[in-house]
């Protein structure tokens, strides 16, 4: 029993310095995807017809490959002639990747502002970039940054993919010691545990947030 937790610690103390390197990476990565989402889900509601059906094909073939592909793509594609990092390689494809889906959330927060927040501000003299800006992105953002904060955790999660690029993060350190030592169970339940309480600590995030963001009135029918 003391062999195998004193192996679990030694596993324990090489993974933990990794562990930063995986949160940096999910920041950088949903960042990312937060700002091309919020501009792809305006166009997908644009009355412009070449920005709307080119925002939903970026939209639907991004959701349509996995992101292990895309990974792939962006690494041994555009990594190749830019001489990106893997870090940089595994940033740009996951914050890509997602942005496709927070797209399609910020387009459901925006069609769920009542109409009368539309006429409203367009009768108040706002022009319409003026009235996205200041009133429904504003509210719209509000109403969906639960769900954004559900794919954030799924982002964490997702950052393991960026391992087969060499990227080191915490499942390349888990095969890495793996792979020096040959201890497999333990290795990955540590692996395992590691993510548990980085998800965990995001889902009592979440939570904080559907109550603190949680607008009445909006996005309900009716309203």
């Amino acid at each position: 029993m003391a062999g195998q937790l004193k192996t679990l610690w030694q596993i324990l103390v090489y993974l933990l310095p990794v562990v930063p390197v995986t949160i940096e990476l999910t920041l950088f990565s949903f960042g990312l995807a937060i700002l091309v989402g919020i501009f792809v889900g305006i166009a997908r509601i644009s009355h412009h017809p070449i920005i709307e059906k080119s925002s939903k094909i970026y939209v639907d073939v991004l959701r349509g490959v996995p992101l292990l592909v895309q990974i792939f793509f962006i690494y041994f594609g555009l990594g190749k002639v830019l001489n990106l990092s893997s870090f940089v390689a595994g940033v740009l494809a996951i914050g890509i990747g997602y942005s496709a889906y927070l797209a399609e959330t910020v387009r459901a927060g925006i069609q769920s502002i009542p109409k009368g927040q539309y006429e409203a501000a367009l009768s108040l003299g706002m022009s319409r970039t003026q009235m996205m800006r200041y009133v429904i992105l504003p509210q719209s953002l509000r109403l969906v940054m639960p769900p954004m904060a559900n794919d954030f955790i799924a982002c964490l999660k997702d950052t393991s993919l960026v391992s087969v690029i060499g990227m080191r993060e915490l499942t390349r350190a888990g095969r890495e010691f793996y792979s020096q030592y040959f201890v497999d169970f333990q290795t990955w339940l540590v692996v395992g545990l590691l993510y548990l309480a980085m998800t965990l600590g995001l889902s009592r995030l979440v939570a904080w947030l559907e109550r603190k963001f949680k607008v009445h009135g909006l996005g309900e029918r009716g309203a």
